[in-house]
């Protein structure tokens, strides 16, 4: 079996609230996300779906990923899409860095994987713990009485996790924390996630304004060495995002006991593969994790559940269902929430099909 062909979509996702929020006045209101085929001598294809949350958030935007998939498609054509780590180690070999554009092919090739071998993802991907995958809502950037409006509308239609959006004024920050942490109960968390928003010192500030609120501290400063500095001065459980890019920097943060979890995104690893790889050592080592993306609808979504869902459960701080907060659909077949929660595919493969009447055309097609 060899891949004959690498095409991909364009489609657009806008989101239901009208527009999405995080720090530093950073928006979005529409998502560009690239919908990617690998296809089989045999006439079998496997999908993915590669989102950035814009070009001002991580090292990645929805156009570089067809303009990567030009430039890495063509030493892929003729390798055998099973092979997952030795695809890995081509693209990898030809192609340095740019791990999001990775992405796509590699959750492809799970998803055709799985289809050839009558297996869901998850099941291939290590086994399906549990019954069903909790979920997170994150709340975008308002004042803090309409945060708090919004969670409590959340926390009614089921979830227990919310990511508040902060990393904005820090005495407005506090408001927010104060004023959503007051309305939940002992069985809810709460995640205060700066996404890089604050300095050193006004972050410091914040977690000594917040330091009697159960409430979890997300990614406060732009770089690994403030946010360990603002570790060392707080006893909140600490989470890591942006700074943790690869399996060097996973141990780095270990050794330095940096983090009590991780948010760990499969585009900026570069797919499942490199994702699996993290999140496996994470179990060994005993920290919890979020398991998500930057961005995505109902294709990042399966993925997204199928990783989870393969996790063991004492390890899953909490997952998210994108496709529940854009208006499109890209795809049938992909996990629901109910109450709060989602279910992987027992389906083969990913468990989707695309819905190619809202893809448009193909963008990139390589022979």
């Amino acid at each position: 079996m060899k891949i004959r062909r690498i095409f991909a979509h364009r489609v657009e996702l806008p989101l239901g609230e009208g527009s999405y929020k995080w720090s530093g006045g950073k928006s979005v209101t529409v998502f560009d996300s690239t919908v990617v085929g690998v296809e089989t001598d045999e006439g079998l294809v496997g999908y993915g779906e590669v989102c950035p949350l814009g070009p001002f958030y991580l090292p990645a935007y929805a156009a570089g990923v067809r303009a990567g998939l030009q430039e890495l498609g063509p030493h892929l054509i003729g390798m055998d899409p099973r092979d997952i780590n030795v695809l890995n180690e081509r693209m990898d070999a030809a192609l340095k860095g740019h791990p999001y554009v990775k992405s796509g092919i590699d959750i492809a090739c799970w998803d055709l994987l799985g289809r050839i071998t009558g297996l869901p993802v998850c099941t291939l991907l290590g086994g399906r713990f549990g019954e069903q995958v909790r979920l997170y809502r994150a709340i975008s950037q308002e004042s803090p009485e309409e945060m708090s409006r919004k969670v409590q509308g959340y926390k009614a239609e089921g979830y227990t996790r919310f990511q508040l959006k902060v990393g904005g004024d820090p005495d407005v920050d506090i408001e927010r924390i104060h004023a959503v942490r007051a309305m939940l109960g002992p069985g809810d968390r709460l995640v205060a996630d700066a996404n890089t928003g604050w300095t050193q010192h006004e972050a410091v500030r914040v977690v000594r304004a917040v330091r009697d609120l159960d409430v979890y501290i997300e990614q406060p400063c732009q770089t690994y060495e403030e946010c360990l500095a603002v570790r060392r001065q707080t006893d909140h459980a600490f989470i890591l995002d942006e700074n943790i890019d690869s399996l060097q920097m996973l141990l780095r943060a270990r050794g330095d006991l940096a983090m009590d979890a991780v948010n760990l995104k499969i585009s900026k690893l570069g797919g499942l593969t490199r994702t699996r790889q993290l999140r496996d050592l994470c179990v060994s080592m005993g920290i919890a994790m979020t398991l998500e993306d930057s961005w995505g609808g109902d294709i990042t979504t399966a993925a997204i559940s199928h990783l989870a869902h393969s996790t063991p459960e004492e390890f899953r701080f909490t997952s998210t269902d994108f496709n529940s907060y854009v208006t499109v659909s890209n795809a049938v077949g992909a996990p629901q929430r109910v109450d709060g929660f989602m279910k992987a595919s027992a389906a083969p493969g990913l468990g989707i099909e695309p819905r190619f009447e809202v893809l448009g055309d193909v963008l990139v097609d390589i022979h």
